[in-house]
């Protein structure tokens, strides 16, 4: 399908595209209070605006509050035909051929809001009720089980049976850019008998896409298909579930992790419908052994939308990112949808705005670790990162020269290594993928890491 047009102008690789129009929450200098937007090249129509526009009795949303409030619960809330409703309305209001294009530089001007703008700030764009991760990639779960139990036992006997997950902390979410300081907890040093309070020294990320509720909240006790389950999938953020591995050492059995993931899980800004992911489908994994019956989603698949992972240490000079990580949202063993439908087989109550970890999700390969503790192999094998931006020629002889010297030699003088996180490095998740002449991204997923308080 070709590429759609807009009057707002960015060429075909920009992330945020008339395909893609991902919702969000935002303020800024002219008007302090938070309210919702979407996404559209460099700009965000003001959707708070646009409900008091002439403009809003198209949307086929009955109430204008909806698009008032500061966060989009309310939007999220709303049935999937709502939603579909909505979207293509903005489609067609953000189109080359919109009345739209022609109003005034002043109408524009009340509508729209200049998203690179110093004083345009982004927010968590959703009340988190409840937030639970989970554990889906089998790459993942399966480097992770070679590390602590070897090889032929990397996979408990439960995992291709069902959806593994744990109920997360959903006040310690943020929004990208959030800094936080170190965890400090239980950690047993190597040899000892007696574990030490601490800062830790084995600091994590992890790659994920987190799922978002939508629809109607669902009763006590009512259980949800995994067909059921995919039409209360409003849209998808990235999600970094940070982890203190050695306090995760000692505190993990026989419950599983507790301090060391609820101190921060950094999210992005923008919410993506999954609407605008529906050419990006991919084929759900081959499940053997087969699935008990209520995991069965014969329709069901995942989505293959690239990811990647970059650090800048903290001695770099500058804005210098190394790529540590290269994955894709395809690399679930279980859809999103079987994860929703697991979750509520006990009778849980979903609501809307709740939140769906998939896990790290790592892909096949050294490249593909969604972790560091997969890249380091538990902190055994080191890695580097660039300090500096290199100016690569080629010399006489045919040889590589990195601002004018020998590759080996320059690599050495302006890189650091690494086997975890250390104090002020900043991580970076992105996510794009691209259509026939457009682009969807999610924006950017980062955190800088601050010294442990005292």
């Amino acid at each position: 399908m070709p590429a759609l047009t807009s009057f707002v102008t960015y060429d075909a690789s920009h992330p945020f595209s008339l395909e893609n129009l991902p919702y969000g929450i935002f303020s800024n200098a002219s008007n302090p209070n938070r309210r919702a937007g979407v996404a559209i090249g460099d700009l965000i129509l003001d959707l708070c605006a646009l409900s008091k526009s002439t403009w809003f009795k198209d949307t086929g949303i009955d109430d204008p509050t909806i698009l008032q409030q500061p966060t989009l619960n309310a939007l999220i809330a709303l049935e999937p035909g709502v939603w579909a409703k909505f979207r293509a309305f903005l489609q067609s209001l953000l189109s080359s051929s919109s009345p739209l294009s022609k109003a005034s530089a002043e109408e524009k001007e009340q509508l729209f809001a200049a998203r690179l703008a110093p004083s345009v700030q982004l927010h968590l764009p959703i009340e988190i009720g409840d937030y639970t991760d989970f554990y889906s990639s089998i790459e993942h779960a399966t480097n992770c089980g070679v590390l602590f139990r070897g090889k032929e036992n990397a996979l408990q006997k439960n995992w291709r049976w069902l959806p593994v997950g744990y109920h997360g902390r959903a006040s310690s979410i943020v929004v990208s850019g959030t800094p936080f300081h170190r965890p400090c907890g239980q950690i047993l040093p190597p040899q000892a008998e007696e574990p030490v309070f601490a800062p830790c020294k084995k600091l994590d990320y992890e790659l994920e896409m987190g799922f978002v509720y939508g629809g109607s909240a669902t009763k006590p006790g009512q259980r949800l298909s995994s067909s059921e389950a995919r039409k209360h999938l409003f849209g998808c953020f990235l999600l970094n579930d940070w982890s203190a591995r050695d306090i995760q050492a000692w505190e993990y059995v026989p419950l599983g992790p507790f301090l060391s993931k609820n101190f921060c899980t950094t999210v992005s800004p923008w919410i993506v419908p999954l609407l605008a992911l529906e050419p990006f489908k991919a084929p759900q994994y081959d499940h053997q052994p087969a699935l008990l019956s209520y995991l069965e989603d014969v329709d069901g698949y995942n989505f293959d939308v690239p990811l990647k992972v970059e650090i800048r240490p903290a001695q770099a000079s500058g804005e210098v990112y190394t790529t540590v990580a290269k994955s894709s949202v395809k690399h679930t063993y279980f859809t999103p949808a079987q994860m929703l439908a697991h979750h509520t087989t006990t009778g849980c109550t979903m609501r809307p705005g709740d939140v769906l970890g998939t896990g790290t999700l790592s892909a096949p390969g050294t490249e593909g670790y969604g972790s560091l503790l997969e890249k380091s192999e538990g902190g055994k094998r080191s890695f580097r990162l660039f300090t500096a931006t290199p100016a690569v020629k080629v010399g006489s002889q045919g040889e590589v020269l990195v601002d004018g010297k020998d590759a080996s030699s320059w690599i050495d003088a302006n890189s650091v290594e690494r086997t975890f996180l250390e104090d002020g490095d900043s991580v970076r998740m992105t996510a794009k993928v691209e259509g026939d002449g457009f682009c969807i991204g999610f924006g950017e997923c980062e955190a800088k890491i601050l010294p442990a308080l005292p």
